[in-house]
């Protein structure tokens, strides 16, 4: 029973973050007024809105319009429930299961937000910001979280190596390197893990992010100075690091 409501509940949050994706970028309000087709504007009846189960059943199209809806929202749907289940094997029913949901559901969202929209709302960075510092206070938690010093160093200098990188890059090209979405997400995993995982998100998102453009590059679809949204590399890179977290700093640290 617990892995069922587990799996509904990871479907009804996964559904959320999909309102949230579509939602942000335009400065729409998450709970304003019902889901609608994004075609024919026609509302969406909750029997149409049922997680994963009304995808299927309408053959991932609009019940009015017909026109096909995006494969996202049931990729999101599905990620979030595959998540959900894995914190709950690991964590159980504890706070640090509800902290972790709540960072896993903010990364889904920014993840997919940055990668078509090359931003990072700051509604998400700074609650996440807040809830992490705070977090802190408690001595109970799960050893995974840092203390409240370590998480304050860890928030600052987050936001100060990507600070840097934009201000030195803007002061040698004279434009925008980085956007500041980027240095408020990666303050954002420093009040959540401390300041020794900064150093090692940046280093693996640098490496995957190169992993992914260099194939452009090499096709020259891209640029050196394309624009691409370097976010959910970020966040690709923390969950590399809490993954191997143990033997990264075992290695390091021998």
């Amino acid at each position: 029973m617990d892995l069922i409501f587990v799996i509904i509940l990871g479907g009804l949050w996964g559904s959320f973050a999909n309102v949230c994706i579509y939602r942000l970028p335009i400065n729409k309000g998450v709970v304003s007024g019902r889901s609608f087709c994004p075609n024919c504007k026609e509302l969406i009846t909750w029997k149409d809105n049922i997680p994963i189960i009304s995808f299927l059943f309408l053959n991932g199209k609009c019940r009015k319009c017909k026109k096909k809806i995006s494969s996202q929202y049931l990729i999101i749907e599905l990620i979030t429930i595959f998540y959900f289940l894995v914190i709950y094997y690991l964590f159980g029913i504890s706070i640090a299961t509800l902290l972790f949901l709540i960072l896993g559901l903010s990364f889904i969202i920014i993840f997919f937000i940055d990668l078509k929209h090359y931003i990072i709302p700051n509604v998400l960075t700074f609650s996440l910001m807040i809830i992490g510092f705070i977090k802190s206070f408690d001595p109970n938690l799960n050893p995974i979280f840092p203390n409240f010093i370590n998480s304050l160093i860890g928030g600052i200098f987050g936001y100060l190596i990507i600070w840097s990188i934009i201000y030195f890059y803007k002061q040698v090209r004279n434009k925008e390197g980085m956007g500041l979405g980027d240095a408020k997400l990666l303050s954002a995993i420093g009040f959540w893990f401390g300041w020794i995982s900064i150093p090692f998100v940046i280093f693996l998102s640098s490496i995957i992010a190169l992993l992914f453009v260099i194939p452009s590059l090499m096709k020259k679809s891209k640029k050196l100075s394309s624009q691409i949204p370097f976010g959910p590399y970020i966040i690709i890179g923390t969950l590399i690091y809490l993954i191997f977290k143990s033997n990264i700093q075992s290695i390091i640290f021998y």
